[in-house]
């Protein structure tokens, strides 16, 4: 009679959990499983596969309606010139030690220049729109040396030696389409977007950007192949193929981000 019981209060438990997570607003239930996912979270921490599974799930099905977006809104006019990119608005949604949400706007011809994503793992879902997306990952420490082409102003300042990358997405992206997500180590950790129509991408980072913590967020100029020479070790000639040089440079001067209120349904923290 006791187990029965038991039993049946834990039925009854997980009925009310089911029950509540319906009720929830798809933001409310978005904070709910990243404050589950990444519980444990620290720089490098890749949750578990099911958990990626669960949190991909919330993000393919989050509409922007859901967040109070839509395309007309003044974020995605087209305001630059063909020499400088209109401005990138971003939205602020919720941020903690262990994860980040918020959401980018960007008008027609907008560009979030290639960066990275240290110790972190990355959840984006493009609400609406199409952009551009190309990213990469480390392919080793592989030293280099310039070659001819040295002239090229952008190796001048800073002072980093460029890195051996390999490219793992260069192809446009158009919603409705599955959430993406990188990994501290690999699935195109440094990348960009140029947008080609108005498009808003949602970002979750777990964890978030911390200077005090060292998670800095670094900006690259991006090479071809043949620029350098280098020392590639026990690579492959058929590995290089899809292969570049990284190299740091300062956050781009035309790069500009404004911050705006987000609108939509309010996060209520537990």
């Amino acid at each position: 009679m006791t187990i029965d019981l038991a039993r049946q209060k834990r039925r009854k438990g997980s009925m009310n959990s089911r029950s509540r997570k319906l009720m929830l607003s798809p933001v409310q239930n978005l904070y709910e499983t990243c404050s589950e996912v990444f519980a444990d979270g620290k720089a490098g921490y890749v949750p578990p596969p099911k958990d990626i599974k669960r949190l991909r799930s919330v993000l393919d099905n989050l509409k922007p309606e859901n967040v109070g977006l839509s395309a007309d809104m003044p974020y995605f006019s087209a305001t630059g010139s063909d020499e400088v990119p209109p401005p990138v608005t971003y939205l602020h949604i919720y941020e903690c030690d262990k994860f980040s949400i918020g959401i980018f706007c960007l008008p027609p011809s907008g560009v979030i220049p290639l960066h990275n994503h240290p110790g972190m793992t990355v959840f984006s879902k493009l609400l609406f729109g199409s952009m551009h997306i190309k990213s990469y990952d480390w392919v080793a420490d592989v030293p280099c040396s310039s070659n001819q082409n040295t002239h090229h102003e952008d190796l001048a300042a800073p002072q980093h030696e460029p890195r051996l990358a390999k490219v793992h997405a260069d192809s446009d992206l158009t919603a409705p389409c599955k959430t993406s997500v990188l990994y501290p180590n690999a699935g195109g950790n440094m990348h960009c977007f140029t947008a080609l129509t108005p498009c808003a991408m949602l970002d979750v980072l777990g964890p978030p950007y911390s200077d005090d913590e060292g998670r800095h967020c670094t900006y690259y100029n991006d090479f071809p192949y043949a620029t350098f020479s280098g020392d590639t070790g026990s690579l492959q000639a058929e590995e290089m193929q899809g292969c570049g040089w990284l190299k740091e440079t300062e956050k781009p001067e035309s790069f500009v981000v404004v911050g705006a209120m987000y609108r939509g349904p309010q996060i209520v923290e537990n």
